[in-house]
């Protein structure tokens, strides 16, 4: 199983983020906060069999980020609306593939507009994490992700930053594409929130 360091628990509002270090385990590291309405929660995943994922940004989970519609519109667009204001622009509805891949070419933001699914995190016998209407999760370049299981109606919007996509990998890295994990860049702007939002305290270059 990859090893997973660092995992903390962010609120999302305006102020500072406070709480308590738990350490649990060999590698787990929590930090609770109380500032706010909507959750962000962080943990890296190290390479693991054939899938690298990304030894230096941490994946974000945001639990019920998105769930109200703007006027006129609904979710996807609204997720859309919000992502591409924060500098990450949409690009496609979908699910999730049902087999382990990862990306090179692109950070990665999925909200999901409907139903619920099961996603393995970090590449075989990773993280098993859920995922329901209203969530948001951003996986760095390398991040290793597969649906396990889904509702039928499960879909989601998924949003890059300006000139990046999803290349499909499906086995393991050259030193081109670690190179590319390494060095593919992103805007100083968290998807969700926006100037000030988890990312961009948790992700450096």
């Amino acid at each position: 199983m990859p090893i997973q360091t660092g995992r903390r628990h962010f609120l999302i509002g305006a102020g500072a983020v406070l709480g308590a270090t738990v350490m649990t385990g060999n590698s787990l590291n929590v930090l609770a906060a109380q500032s706010g309405d909507v959750s962000a929660d962080h943990f890296m995943l190290t390479a693991h069999d054939w899938v690298p994922n990304n030894a230096h940004l941490p994946v974000l989970q945001y639990q019920g980020a998105i769930t109200r519609p703007r006027d006129g519109m609904d979710l996807a667009s609204t997720m859309e609306q919000i992502f591409n204001e924060n500098g990450w622009p949409p690009q496609w509805r979908w699910g999730i593939y049902p087999f382990h891949h990862y990306h090179t070419e692109g950070h990665e933001v999925l909200g999901v507009f409907a139903g619920e699914a099961q996603v393995m995190l970090g590449g075989p016998g990773g993280r098993t994490v859920t995922m329901k209407k209203g969530d948001v999760v951003v996986l760095p370049t390398g991040t290793g992700h597969r649906c396990l299981q889904a509702s039928d109606d499960f879909q989601v919007v998924g949003a890059y930053p300006p000139g990046e996509h999803a290349d499909i990998n499906r086995s393991a890295p050259d030193e081109a594409m670690k190179e590319r994990i390494r060095t593919t860049s992103f805007p100083n702007s968290d998807p969700v929130t926006g100037e000030g939002g988890p990312l961009t305290r948790l992700w450096q270059s």
